[in-house]
């Protein structure tokens, strides 16, 4: 009979087995946030370029359903991240704004770093997009020192 492998959590002492946990909460976390983020950054774009932020160019712009965009937008209002008025369209709140601006942040530097690394262009952007919810603050800061050298 052939012995099964110990599983690899059991050979793990308490404090790494509670650092794994520590790391899977935090992902899950990112995660939640990760979509309220890509919101924010987005109607900021469209403000910035278009004047406003309207639910249909919202919905174009991440490839989704008018009432998936209503949905999140009610979340988002309930964050005290955006306001909006009848026919006038999404406004970020100073909170909304600082979210917007510290996604958009994480997001150029992690673009540049894959730049940097060799990256094309395109795919650092896309690539980029995904990353930037789930770095670290400590990770961003070495990210920032390495593009300095």
């Amino acid at each position: 009979m052939t012995k099964l492998p110990v599983a690899a959590e059991s050979r793990l002492s308490s404090t790494e087995i509670e650092t794994h946990a520590e790391a899977f909460q935090k992902s899950r976390e990112d995660r939640r946030t990760e979509l309220m983020e890509d919101y924010v950054e987005l109607i900021a774009d469209l403000i910035e370029h278009a004047g406003e932020a309207r639910q249909t160019d919202i919905a174009q712009r991440l490839g989704v359903t008018q009432p998936t965009v209503a949905k999140m937008l009610k979340r988002l209002a309930e964050e005290n991240l955006i306001t909006q008025r009848p026919y006038r369209g999404v406004f970020l709140t100073e909170e909304g704004q600082r979210l917007a601006a510290a996604t958009r942040r994480r997001h150029e530097i992690v673009e540049a770093v894959l730049c940097r690394l060799g990256v094309d262009p395109d795919t650092a952007r896309n690539d980029a997009e995904g990353i930037e919810h789930h770095v670290s603050q400590r990770t961003l800061e070495a990210f920032e020192r390495f593009l300095k050298t």
